[in-house]
């Protein structure tokens, strides 16, 4: 169902795939304004800014119709052929970046800023919208419902996940009108939410400032928006030249100071376990974004493709920063004990094993009263960004190596953080790194002896891991090192090993189970979708083989809480 087949209140509620009578309590029982909570962010330029956000069943509601506004929209412009350049904000595969590019290097840039952009789309608007808008022309009723859906207090509310693609519907009918006095005045236009840019490299453009600014603010002003005139620019390519926050005289960059900023706030978070964003105390989240954009920038700008083999010895300054950062927040002063796994698909087992024996284990799992269950403990999830700054891949053992290089002073290449960051941090360590790899210690040629060998682990410390199945390998640090059981009387075992016959025997489209990546492909499926079997089936699957293994996860956990305390 589209929206052309959507004429009542209960049409929606079956395009939004909710219950009909969800749909009346959200809207006249409950009231929609209740549904919100308030907070406030910091401003890049001082001061905060007004969070409205959904929760409960309108969260779920404005989602599901962010979702199919996304569709309409996509469908609309495929139909009509329509290839948007101008709009960046909030949209699929545009950015700041892409819309500082389309004024990079340019004679002179332009501008303008809508003041309270959010608020000036108010009820009446987003209602007249839906009904007037001949992609939608909803019924005058349903049009209403829609405004209320998406209205906190009579205006669409900033926080809300609706807000952003409704104005951009709002919003194409202005741009185009906008366009059209770019054009003649032989100017580029692009509109970031509230941020207008317009960019020439024609040098008489200044001479029609006054009539190209006259016909702007009136027809900013006949779409229900007014000018900020206190940030209302003019920029020559023999100044800096900024486009919604990024310098774009020659290439795309941070301000210098801006980086400065950035590195400033970790170092105080490094040091005293907190740092001041504009004004009020940042989070850890928050570093992380400004660390990445930075990182961002730069990979645009040199062009380099991080899924490239490269060295991490050969990071510039800015990326070894991002580096440190990454080692302190998912390495260091992490909020839960992680757990490094040889593969992705050994994370899928030990979650479902966790699922399935959640009673046994409230260190490690609880369930709430809703019946979700929630765990108290992260499993990495190795990406792109992981392999780029600690060579580790986003499968295989091998990257335990390379991960334990930044803990230990064994290979002088590597910065050893753990050490820079004891000596340097108030931070109270609370969270162990735990790596698991399957026990294969026997085998030469296998991941865990391997490790073993890397790290110089002596033949008492090996028998010792023998016998515990689980070690710290470094001393003055939180490095665990944890394998699972021999079971069936065999020298080695993988992880699949745990799971009994009726398991690892099972059935999938006339194929068995097969851990061997060799395996014929016509009789056998691999580990992806037996892990993906396992996850669905977690209620009845026999766990009891993988009980040591987690034994000695909340053993490794309490010790060294223990220790640390």
């Amino acid at each position: 169902m589209t929206f052309e087949y959507v004429c009542t209140r209960n049409d929606l509620a079956d395009l939004l795939e909710i219950p009909h009578g969800k749909l009346t309590h959200v809207l006249y029982v409950a009231k929609v304004d209740s549904f919100y909570k308030i907070f406030e962010i910091p401003k890049k330029s001082g001061g905060t800014r007004k969070i409205c956000a959904p929760t409960g069943d309108l969260k779920q509601i404005q989602e599901k119709l962010y979702s199919i506004l996304l569709h309409h929209q996509q469908f609309l412009r495929k139909q009509n052929n329509i290839r948007t350049n101008i709009s960046h904000a909030f949209e699929k595969g545009k950015s700041i970046i892409t819309n500082g590019e389309v004024h990079r290097n340019k004679r002179i840039v332009v501008n303008i800023d809508l003041q309270d952009f959010f608020d000036s789309f108010h009820f009446g608007r987003v209602c007249g919208f839906f009904e007037k808008n001949r992609d939608f022309a909803l019924p005058h009723e349903l049009a209403i419902v829609m405004a209320q859906l998406t209205c906190y207090q009579g205006k669409l509310p900033q926080g809300a996940p609706t807000s952003p693609i409704i104005t951009n519907y709002i919003c194409q009918t202005f741009d185009m009108r906008i366009i059209r006095i770019a054009k003649k005045y032989h100017l580029d236009y692009t509109r970031y939410a509230d941020d207008l840019s317009f960019s020439t490299n024609d040098k008489k453009f200044i001479e029609q400032w006054e009539p190209f600014y006259n016909e702007l603010t009136h027809e900013v002003e006949r779409a229900g928006f007014k000018v900020n005139t206190k940030k209302t620019s003019v920029q020559y390519r023999d100044s800096r030249q900024t486009v919604t926050g990024l310098v774009i005289n020659k290439k795309l960059s941070v301000d210098h100071r801006y980086y400065k900023q950035v590195r400033a706030m970790a170092d105080s978070l490094y040091k005293t376990g907190c740092f001041n964003n504009n004004g009020v105390e940042g989070t850890v989240s928050q570093l992380e974004g400004k660390f990445a954009f930075i990182d961002q920038l730069d990979k645009y700008n040199n062009i380099k493709d991080v899924s490239q083999q490269h060295s991490v010895f050969c990071l510039n300054g800015r990326e070894k920063q991002y580096q440190k950062f990454l080692f302190y927040r998912y390495f260091f002063a992490h909020e839960k004990p992680v757990i490094v796994t040889e593969g992705k698909t050994d994370i899928k087992y030990i979650k479902a094993a966790l699922k399935n024996l959640y009673t046994e284990y409230p260190e490690l799992i609880e369930k709430t009263p809703e019946g979700h269950f929630e765990f108290k403990v992260s499993f990495l999830k190795r990406s792109k960004r992981f392999k780029y700054f600690f060579h580790m891949s986003q499968d295989g053992a091998d990257a335990m190596k390379n991960l334990y290089n930044f803990f230990s002073d064994k290979n002088p290449k590597y910065t050893n953080y753990f050490k820079v960051f004891s000596g340097c941090s108030n931070k109270n360590l609370c969270n162990p790194v735990i790596l698991i790899f399957d026990n294969e210690l026997s085998n030469k040629c296998k991941p865990l002896h391997s490790f073993v060998s890397h790290i110089g682990l002596s033949s008492s410390d090996k028998d010792r891991l023998k016998e515990d199945l689980c070690m710290k390998i470094i001393d003055e640090g939180n490095l665990f090192l944890v394998t699972n059981q021999l079971v069936d009387g065999k020298a080695e075992c993988e992880i699949e090993d745990l799971f009994d016959d009726t398991t690892r025997n099972h059935v999938i489209a006339g194929k068995t189970f097969s851990s061997n990546d060799k395996a014929d492909k016509e009789k056998h499926y691999g580990k992806e979708i037996f892990a993906n079997f396992i996850q669905s089936n977690y209620k009845s699957i026999n766990f009891d083989n993988f009980r040591p293994m987690l034994n000695n996860i909340v053993k490794v956990i309490a010790e060294f809480a223990g220790t640390e305390g």
